[in-house]
């Protein structure tokens, strides 16, 4: 039996999310329907999540000091890690001394912050198919890498970065000077290293949301939601809508791999597993031990959204993946660069039909900066996603 207490009492039940962007603001709010005390950690004042949060603490996360006088401090049951640039040693090292239960597991956040912990564990460790790849600390071994047999197009990314940041493309050796700049520049942590991959022809990529939840009979079970398909530019989701249509081999190779991933991680929570698809065949991508940005349009779609699943997953309570309508999402973009920016069009982008809007509310805009998103709900797939970008082109940000 699970109890839960009462927020800012003696009996809280306490979760605190290290990083509060839009998708900790989202878990949340869905903990806090569930009367739990949150705490939201951010490396900057007025982060989403904090301006929805019994309590707000600003500090460098990647700071094993910093980390760990925090959670010694505030002492919460749980420690839910939202991004990757966090001290994930220190983590290992405040879960072995019983101080506090990590999500899924310390372990799994060391993993996953990185790319190179993750494809070596899905490769090497449990041998499930992935694009060739390697892993180079230079420009010169980079484009060693791509001479030796990687091979031309192939993508590079940094090791550790979010939401596509740093990512790109390489056709030539012209691309290949500037595909490295550019991972430097949008690397979460200056590693100075990258992952350069061989491209693969797929039809599409999905993200498979996976839940490892406690069961009737109090054993960890794992589900599925229903497949969501999105479009990326520069490895940064722009739309995304469920359920997609895939061959019935495709899906069951899909959640194959994805329980196989999770498995391993272990713990419990949502994961978010990037795969490639091409016909019946199936590649891992990569995956995050926490709700995904494409899976916001699990707002407009589930029964239980993404973020509900997770709140109530590590909180060891029953959870429901199934599907309620089709639906899609389309990214609303800063296009700027300014504080405090004004939204103009939010009553037009309503009346598209079946539509609904979150806007962020991020303190500062960047041209690239994803400042809300536009959800649609519809009969079918198409429909949704043409409402979901119309929705979102009538979104009109601009200076105060």
């Amino acid at each position: 039996m699970t109890t839960l207490g009462t927020p800012l009492s003696p009996h809280a039940t306490k979760v605190m999310l290290l990083g509060s962007g839009e998708l900790g603001k989202e878990v949340l709010i869905a903990l806090q329907r569930l009367g739990v005390e949150t705490i939201a950690v951010d490396r900057y004042e007025n982060a989403p999540g904090q301006q929805v949060a019994h309590h707000a603490r600003t500090i460098t996360m990647s700071d094993p000091a910093q980390l760990k006088a925090l959670i010694e401090a505030e002492r919460p049951h749980l420690v839910v890690p939202e991004i990757e640039a966090i001290a994930t040693p220190m983590l290992e090292e405040l879960e072995a001394a019983g101080v506090v239960r990590v999500i899924p597991t310390a372990r799994a956040a060391r993993l996953t912050m990185d790319r190179e912990g993750i494809r070596v564990l899905a490769a090497e460790t449990l041998g499930l198919p992935t694009s060739p790849y390697k892993f180079c600390n230079s420009l010169e071994e980079l484009q060693a890498a791509i001479d030796a047999g990687i091979g031309y197009p192939c993508i590079v990314k940094p090791v550790m970065s979010s939401s596509g940041k740093g990512q790109s493309k390489i056709d030539g050796p012209a691309d290949v000077p500037k595909a490295w700049d550019y991972a430097m520049a949008g690397g979460r942590v200056s590693h100075g290293r990258v992952i350069v991959e061989g491209f693969i022809d797929f039809d599409y990529e999905i993200t498979q949301l996976t839940v490892r939840s406690v069961g009737t009979d109090g054993q960890i079970t794992t589900s599925f939601c229903d497949p969501i398909g999105h479009v990326q530019v520069s490895g940064d989701y722009v739309e995304s809508w469920q359920p997609h249509p895939m061959h019935p081999a495709a899906l069951e190779k899909s959640r194959q791999i994805a329980k196989a991933v999770t498995d391993n991680l272990g713990g419990q929570g949502l994961f978010g597993v990037e795969l490639f698809v091409k016909g019946q065949d199936v590649w891992f991508s990569e995956v995050s031990p926490r709700p995904h940005d494409t899976g916001l349009v699990t707002l407009c779609t589930q029964h239980q959204s993404e973020f509900e699943l997770h709140a109530r997953a590590i909180l060891g309570l029953p959870v429901d993946t199934s599907l309620r309508n089709p639906g899609a999402s389309a990214v609303i973009y800063g296009g700027m660069e300014a504080q405090g920016i004004v939204f103009d069009g939010v009553d037009e982008a309503l009346r598209v039909p079946g539509t609904d809007l979150r806007l962020f509310g991020k303190p500062e805009s960047f041209a690239k900066r994803r400042m809300g998103v536009a959800l649609a709900r519809a009969a079918d797939v198409d429909a949704a996603r043409t409402n979901a970008k119309l929705a979102a082109s009538k979104v009109k940000p601009r200076k105060a």
